[in-house]
């Protein structure tokens, strides 16, 4: 069978499975869930991977779910990903009343897609035309959200690392992956879209400690934790021009607690923050000047603050390879004229984590309206957002691994790895970093 032949009949599938589809992306729509907590999508995905009778393991990263396509010949693995996760948008029409919890990043579309995707290869009975394996896994937690809570998860030995795709690695589901694919929802006015790059991150947890007093009775008694804190943010906000706009760097605090009653001088305040940039360099050296900022703001109202620094996600670069592969198929179904090229991008992702140890490529499908991770974030364009992005995928593994798998192995042979699987646990490990600084006032 030739290429062509295989590609249309996996297209095929999945239009006649279109409705379908459709629908996984809405039923995850309506039941948002936050990161390591998935686990109705979780089983959602595990449904699906039943009925195309695929071999899978559960539990992976908590939440994660992993099924396998074997193909007749040995060759090279290829995975499509899928996060299972949502952010926190209590504004969102569709949020969960009690969490927050929104798909106003369009992960619905991503498992959507990625179930569409094995629909399309597995019941267009192609296997015996590829060779090597297909990987169909549902990744928990890429938001990297609830700092304090995930943290408290890794303290009590539950994970090793605070987002799915480093938690993974760290266990070992990625061990039998060469390349890894995945579509991101993308609002704008073209159809879709490339990035070259995207920011990595370091995240921090900070708590401001001082003395509590009546605040009206006996203020001097007290150590204003609170306006410590604000000090330290307005010297975050006054060394920004120091940082390097080629390196993209983001600093973008919040705070998570200000003090306990209006009537007491605050004396617990405590802000999460990531320090991004466009490498590991550059994300040291400002992760360098914020602390200092932090610092003098406990130093000038004679407070102590505690600086709690975790790993977040490795800067993202996008092998040109795969990249290469998805334009191709997507030009085929939306017309090349509709794909745009980002560049580098500012945001972050823990696909970066992963393109240290193999060749990743992300192909931003539009379909969405509003603001990401807004409340009006939705999906326009079902067919686009679902469907059209599941072809995408599908028909890229084929280009991948037919003919013996030739175009998956020039990639994978082409492609230098910065680490190891144990050498990216000991970088990972060496990242998280606890510091006290200051002296109460008397």
């Amino acid at each position: 069978m030739s290429k062509e032949e295989v590609k249309r009949r996996v297209i095929e599938e999945i239009n006649r499975n279109r409705d379908i589809i459709i629908d996984i992306g809405k039923r995850i729509q309506e039941a948002p869930e936050l990161g390591f907590k998935e686990e109705k999508t979780s089983k959602l995905v595990a449904e699906y991977f039943k009925k195309l009778e695929l071999e899978y393991e559960a539990n992976l990263g908590i939440t994660g779910v992993k099924a396998y396509l074997r193909c007749k010949k040995n060759g090279p693995s290829v995975a499509i990903l899928g996060e299972l996760d949502s952010v926190v948008c209590f504004e969102h029409p569709k949020a969960d009343p009690v969490t927050g919890a929104a798909h106003a990043c369009g992960h619905n579309a991503q498992v959507a897609s990625m179930l569409g995707a094995a629909m399309g290869l597995v019941g267009a009975g192609v296997r015996n035309e590829l060779a090597g394996n297909v990987f169909f896994f549902g990744v928990p937690a890429e938001e990297f959200i609830e700092l304090s809570y995930r943290n408290r998860l890794r303290k009590d030995g539950i994970i090793r690392y605070l987002a799915g795709k480093p938690q993974l690695i760290f266990e070992g589901a990625f061990n039998d992956v060469d390349m890894a694919i995945m579509m991101h929802a993308r609002v704008g006015d073209s159809k879709a879209g490339m990035a070259k790059s995207y920011n990595g991150c370091i995240t921090k947890l900070i708590k401001y400690k001082g003395r509590p007093a009546h605040a009206g009775g006996a203020p001097d008694k007290g150590v204003n934790a609170l306006y410590a804190a604000l000090l330290g943010l307005t010297a975050i906000n006054s060394i920004r021009e120091t940082f390097k706009d080629g390196d993209s760097v983001r600093v973008h605090p919040i705070m998570i607690k200000g003090g306990d009653i209006v009537n007491v001088i605050p004396s617990d305040v405590r802000l999460e923050t990531y320090v991004r940039g466009k490498t590991l360099e550059a994300i040291e050296d400002a992760n360098m000047k914020v602390n200092q900022a932090l610092k003098g703001g406990a130093l000038a109202l004679g407070a102590q603050v505690e600086i709690e620094d975790m790993s977040g996600y490795l800067p993202l670069t996008m092998n040109k390879g795969l990249s290469q592969v998805f334009e191709e198929n997507l030009s085929e179904l939306i017309g090349p004229e509709n794909i745009i090229s980002f560049g580098h991008r500012a945001g972050s992702t823990d696909l970066g984590d992963l393109s240290h140890l193999m060749p990743v490529a992300e192909l931003s499908v539009g379909g969405f309206s509003g603001t990401s991770h807004g409340a009006d974030f939705e999906v326009s364009d079902a067919e686009l957002a679902y469907v059209t992005a599941a072809k995408a995928l599908a028909m890229s593994v084929v280009d991948l691994l037919y003919d013996d798998g030739n175009r998956a192995i020039k990639i994978k042979e082409e492609y230098l790895p910065r680490f190891t699987q144990q050498q990216y646990i000991e970088f990972m490990d060496s990242l998280f970093a606890k510091e006290e600084f200051g002296q109460l006032r008397d």
